[in-house]
This record gives C-alpha cells, sequence and structure tokens, in this order.
C-alpha cells in the first residue's frame, strides 16, 4: 500500500514536475522549430493539393491524440482557420494497418502515434502510408519521412510534447495558405490573375519567392507558443496547486472505498476526457517496463460510445449528452472530472449539477477566467488555466490532469 505523503510534500513535488516539463519543452522546441516549420509547409503543399490528414493510434492514450488531432483540423476552434480533411482511426475499427491499407492515398498526411509503444499494428500502417506516398509522421524512430522524439523517459511528459506538436502543426500550416505561391504542386497556381497590371500588384498573382523569410517567422513562431505555453503551465500548477492536491486526496479516499472517475468534455476536450481514462485505467509502465507504474483504477470515459451521445443529443438535446450518463452510471463515492476551455459549456454544468445530486465529488478543469464553473463554484475543486487561446489551455490543462494522476498515487494510505 503506498504510504500517506504529506502536503507539503505533494506541494514540492507538484513543482518538481512543473520544473521537468518547462526544462524538457525549452529543450525540445528550440531544437526542432526549424523542422516544424519545414513540415508545416510540406503539409500545406499536400493539403493545397486536396490531401488528407489520417492519425492512427491503437493504445487508449494514442487513440485520444489521434482523435484529438483529427477534431482540430476538421474543426477549428480560431475564427477564421479553414477546416481541412481529417480522418482520426483507431482499433474500434479494425486493425489499423487494414483501414489505412483501404484509406490511404497519394498527397495524404500520415501521423502515427504510439510507435514508440512498439505496435505491430502500427509500424505496418506505417508502412502502408509510405507506400501510398504519404507523408508521413510519427514520434519515435523508424520508417516516417518526419520523426520528432521527445527527450523525457516520462511518458506523460511525451504525451504532453507530442499534444503541443500536434496543436502547433494544426495552427502554423494555415500561415502557408496565405503565401498559396509558395506552395509547390497543388492543382490550381493562381487563385487570382492581375493580368496586364500584375507588375503593380504581384502578390495578386501569389509569385511569391521568399519561402525563408516565411519559414523563418514560422520558426521564431514555433519557439514563442512553447514559450507561452510554459508560462500558462506555470500559472495553472501554482495556482492549481492546493486543488490538485485536494482532488487527488478525494479521488484516492474515493478509489479506496470502491468508487469510480467519470470523466467528460466537448471536442478537444472530449479526447483530453479520453486521455485521462486511458491513464487510470492503463496507467504508463514503470521505468524499465516492468510492470504498469500504479495500480490501474476504475474510470469512465462519457465521451466514448457514440451510440449514446448521439441519441441523447437527437431525442433530448445536446445539452443533456453528459447529465443523462451521470443518472446512469454514477453513484455515491463517485467522483466526476470536467474539461472544458471555457468553464461555460451547458452540457458540462448540467453534468456537475447533476453529479452533485447524487453525491458525487467534482473536479473541474476551466480556462479562460474559469467561467460559470469557477465563479458559480459548480465543482469542488477548480483548477482555472488563465487563457483565451484554445490549444494552450488544452496543453495546460494536459499537464494538471498528469500531475492529478500522480498525486493519487502519492495521497493515500
Amino acid at each position: 500500500m503506498t504510504p500517506v505523503v504529506s502536503g507539503g510534500a505533494l506541494g514540492a513535488r507538484v513543482e518538481e514536475l512543473l520544473e521537468r516539463r518547462t526544462a524538457v519543452s525549452e529543450r525540445f522546441f528550440t531544437a526542432e522549430a526549424e523542422p516544424v516549420a519545414r513540415l508545416c509547409h510540406r503539409m500545406a503543399e499536400r493539403f493545397a493539393r486536396g490531401g488528407r490528414l489520417i492519425a492512427v493510434g491503437a493504445s487508449p492514450q494514442a487513440r485520444s491524440d489521434a482523435r484529438h488531432v483529427a477534431v482540430e483540423f476538421v474543426h477549428p476552434v480560431i475564427v477564421g482557420k479553414r477546416a481541412l480533411p481529417a480522418i482520426g482511426l483507431a482499433r474500434e475499427g479494425g486493425g489499423l494497418a487494414a483501414q489505412v491499407e483501404l484509406i490511404a492515398e497519394a498527397d495524404d498526411v500520415f501521423i502515427a502515434f504510439g510507435l514508440e509503444e512498439g505496435d505491430s499494428d502500427t509500424a505496418a500502417a506505417l508502412e502502408h502510408a509510405v507506400a501510398r506516398d504519404c507523408l508521413t509522421i510519427a514520434f519515435a524512430r523508424g520508417a516516417a519521412e518526419w520523426t520528432f522524439e521527445a527527450p523525457s523517459d516520462d511518458p506523460f511528459v511525451r504525451q504532453e510534447l507530442t499534444e503541443t506538436l500536434y496543436h502547433v502543426l494544426w495552427e502554423l500550416v494555415h500561415v502557408f495558405f496565405e503565401h498559396r505561391g509558395l506552395l509547390e504542386g497543388r492543382d490550381a497556381r493562381k487563385v487570382h490573375d492581375a493580368g496586364a497590371s500584375s507588375f503593380l500588384y504581384p502578390f495578386l498573382g501569389e509569385r511569391e519567392h521568399d519561402l525563408d523569410a516565411v519559414l523563418a517567422d514560422v520558426r521564431e513562431s514555433v519557439v514563442l507558443k512553447a514559450e507561452d505555453l510554459a508560462a500558462l503551465r506555470t500559472q495553472t500548477l501554482s495556482e492549481g496547486r492546493d486543488d490538485l492536491i485536494a482532488a487527488a486526496a478525494a479521488l484516492r479516499e474515493r478509489f479506496d472505498s470502491g468508487g469510480r472517475l467519470l470523466a467528460l468534455g466537448n471536442g478537444g476536450s472530449a479526447t483530453d476526457a479520453m486521455d485521462a481514462v486511458a491513464d487510470f485505467r492503463e496507467p504508463p509502465a514503470a521505468a524499465g517496463g516492468d510492470g504498469p507504474r500504479w495500480p490501474a483504477r476504475a474510470a469512465l470515459d462519457l465521451t466514448e460510445d457514440a451510440a449514446i451521445l448521439t441519441a441523447i443529443a437527437n431525442d433530448i438535446g445536446t445539452d443533456a449528452i453528459f447529465a443523462r450518463q451521470v443518472i446512469a452510471y454514477g453513484r455515491a463515492g463517485d467522483v466526476a472530472l470536467a474539461l472544458s476551455t471555457s468553464g461555460n459549456s451547458t452540457n458540462v454544468i448540467e453534468a456537475l449539477a447533476e453529479a452533485r445530486r447524487r453525491g458525487l465529488a467534482t473536479v473541474a478543469m476551466a480556462g479562460y477566467d474559469g467561467g460559470r464553473v469557477a465563479s458559480e463554484g459548480l465543482a469542488d475543486h477548480v483548477v482555472v488555466t488563465r487563457s483565451q487561446h484554445i490549444p494552450r489551455i488544452q496543453e495546460a490543462q494536459a499537464s494538471a490532469y498528469h500531475v492529478l494522476r500522480e498525486l493519487v498515487e502519492l495521497a493515500g494510505g
């Protein structure tokens, strides 16, 4: 049985985990800014030629990343960004290699999550993508054209770096759509034909040549985004430290008494709920891979079942999609974890209210100023990430629920 760790020791552990993330992130994005900028250019060329993003993940954690990157590209949360075609594939649809063999086409962009876990199905899917002339990306050494290796042996830190990286790719690939003359191989060379006046308005004919200047701007933006995240992560974990420690104690007490975690969120936050549940149900391996790092904990992902979600949304409304599941599954002695970038989503608020009525402990992670969840005290423990930039909010929240996962194992006895 894990011994009880004092609140002071838990606070020190939070600071240690924060420092680890800050150092690794700075080292990683400083080193990778140039290749990330060039990859954004290559991805933009593929999308301009009609290509799609295909993301695959076999393990529960890798599945959440495949779903997350797909929803970001298909449903952009930043006003003015165009939607880009993306597909997330996991094992619900069968073997990954078989799915990729059927779906992948030339000009697609392929991202493999979880190759560092040694999954043979993911490796075979990558081979099919290479054979189809896809642009390939992976986060471990192998056959991918573009590889990014996180300089850490902590699986949580690696996942957080990966999430930030694919958010940055999504954000900065759009820069090159503003400089379409730099995109080679696309179907239509010009959007505008300036005719005889083209010498006066060369940009109308998209006759751009200074790729290096654009790449330099994108490279600088990569570093700045990583710096913004570092500051936001520091704010989140420092201001939220006491709530994280208290939430961990409540979770551990309820787990030890037979309780369960119910996690929920919308869009990218839904995939973060997937990831949080995966980390509780299938904890990462211990150092050296000798068994799991911690015991598995009972957790339910309320975003997981598309049939239930769409049935409730169709027959009752989207505001009830989580609350109805809390009614079905929630018991006194369970814990609800709500993830929201705004703190104002009605279905999140309804779920938290239902959870309280049924005697569940409630934990919320919210962006902006915490929204109604924070201002109205709608959860027992609220961790606020003070930003209006959704990708950075989600990245800082990933650090927060990863830290929470570790604190749970240190908090009880």
